[in-house]
């Protein structure tokens, strides 16, 4: 198969900056809390924040989803019945096409049970209200990339990273040169094609 004929879909939905929702029913208060996360360490360090802030909470529910196809990802009820809380809050990512997202779902129990189907309908609504809150935005998944060549090289490198475009994270200049580089996937072919004369390490 020719290699242009493959379709590689590098862009996806997020959301910009953290926003809030809020579901009430029988006294119980949800508080629905969505952050732009890119790691699972950084979304794990906002729950236990949000646990700490919000000590006297009965429950911390929450999921997120990660990556270009969403294929890091997790849910958890937090004591709430099985699939009642942590489900109903990542399906509504899924349903939203939504990665690189964390929501976390506080509740203060109003002292009336419920049940599960009660439950489900509050975590959903919750985690609606907030990502309508939320401003959408697309995002380029991209892949990181240490570029080693000679300092006599330099200007061609250069010129290779400004016309496509690429983000430099970090540089180092000396006899021999290296370089951090942002790639987006469309472009990672022609990246190695372009650069083919120099050193190039994926980083994980």
């Amino acid at each position: 198969m020719n290699s242009s004929s493959k379709v590689v879909n590098d862009c996806y939905l997020s959301i910009a900056e953290p926003s809030q929702g809020l579901y009430k029913e029988k006294g119980s208060k949800f508080l629905a809390f969505a952050y732009p996360v890119e790691q699972e360490e950084q979304a794990m360090e906002i729950v236990a924040d949000l646990k700490k802030e919000y000590f006297d909470a009965r429950h911390h529910c929450y999921a997120y989803r990660i990556g270009l196809t969403g294929d890091k990802w997790r849910m958890n009820d937090d004591g709430e019945p099985s699939s009642s809380a942590g489900r109903p809050i990542y399906g509504q990512l899924l349903s939203n096409e939504l990665s690189d997202i964390l929501v976390v779902v506080v509740r203060y129990f109003g002292g009336i049970k419920l049940g599960v189907p009660g439950l489900i309908r509050a975590y959903k609504s919750a985690t609606a209200d907030a990502i309508a809150n939320a401003e959408i935005i697309e995002k380029i998944a991209v892949e990181f990339f240490t570029i080693t060549f000679d300092y006599l090289q330099m200007n061609d490198v250069m010129k290779v990273l400004k016309e496509m475009n690429m983000t430099t994270i970090s540089q180092s200049f000396d006899l021999t040169c290296t370089m951090e580089v942002r790639v987006r996937l469309t472009q990672i072919e022609q990246f190695y094609e372009s650069l083919k004369n120099t050193q190039i390490c994926r980083k994980t």
